[in-house]
């Protein structure tokens, strides 16, 4: 539920491998990023969606998301956090799962919120939200027999391995993290179930690089590729305006 600090701009790469579920190969996606902090509660993302699935990388669609923190309680090595959130996509990919994924694969809209909780070196974060698959562009018409809409939460927790006493921000920061993710179908109850460890290391206060796996744990619903390689690397500029 943190946000960019005002007036700070940010770059993020994000790419996943995914196996395929039926079939040989991997999808591969390819996700850059621009964040801006328009105010101490407001920050802005624009994103691009490339994929390899039409066998060689293209350009698939992008989207605009946007969080509102409405709740700050800091205190000394703790914090709350709430905040709102809404995003926008478009795709033109064919539409070829019953998961509904607005970050890559569906043009559609999300509405929803996050909570975080900071214990000293302890981060817990929750989040709920609703989300309404529309018709990808190129033709490709959502099926009208898969529900269109649905349910996503998340929970994760993060704490801080390195370093075990802080004495500069130019120190490296390494974090363990484990997130669950899931998703219900409306009206029909489908669902699913990730899991995602992560190891997360930032450096210099303004550059970090998240590697994790995200596997499978329960699914009644298809989808095409659930699991696989997750890489994210990202840098921010201060005072940028």
């Amino acid at each position: 539920a943190s946000n960019m600090a005002y007036n700070n701009l940010g770059i993020r790469l994000a790419a996943s491998s995914m196996k395929v579920t039926n079939g040989t190969g991997y999808n591969t996606h390819l996700m850059p990023e621009l964040m801006y902090g328009l105010s101490s509660k407001i920050m802005l993302h624009t994103t691009a969606f490339l994929s390899n699935r039409n066998s060689s990388l293209a350009t698939e669609g992008g989207s605009l998301y946007l969080k509102y923190k409405f709740i700050n309680k800091d205190d000394v090595q703790r914090h709350f956090r709430v905040a709102a959130y809404g995003r926008y996509s478009f795709n033109n990919a064919d539409i070829h799962q019953e998961e509904i994924n607005l970050y890559g694969h569906n043009t559609g809209y999300e509405t929803g919120i996050v909570a975080t909780q900071l214990l000293h070196k302890v981060a817990i974060s929750s989040s709920i939200s609703y989300s309404k698959a529309l018709d990808n562009s190129n033709n490709n018409k959502f099926p009208s027999t898969q529900n269109s809409s649905a349910i996503n939460y998340t929970l994760s927790v993060g704490k801080l391995m390195l370093p075990k006493k802080y004495t500069s921000y130019e120190q490296p920061n390494i974090n363990l993290m484990c997130e669950f993710l899931g998703q219900t179908l409306t009206p029909n109850s489908k669902s699913f179930l990730d899991i995602a460890p992560s190891i997360q290391l930032i450096l210099k206060s303004k550059i970090r690089i998240d590697v994790g796996y995200r596997q499978q744990l329960y699914s009644n619903m298809l989808r095409t590729a659930p699991n696989g390689l997750v890489l994210r690397f990202e840098y921010n500029f201060f005072n940028t305006f």
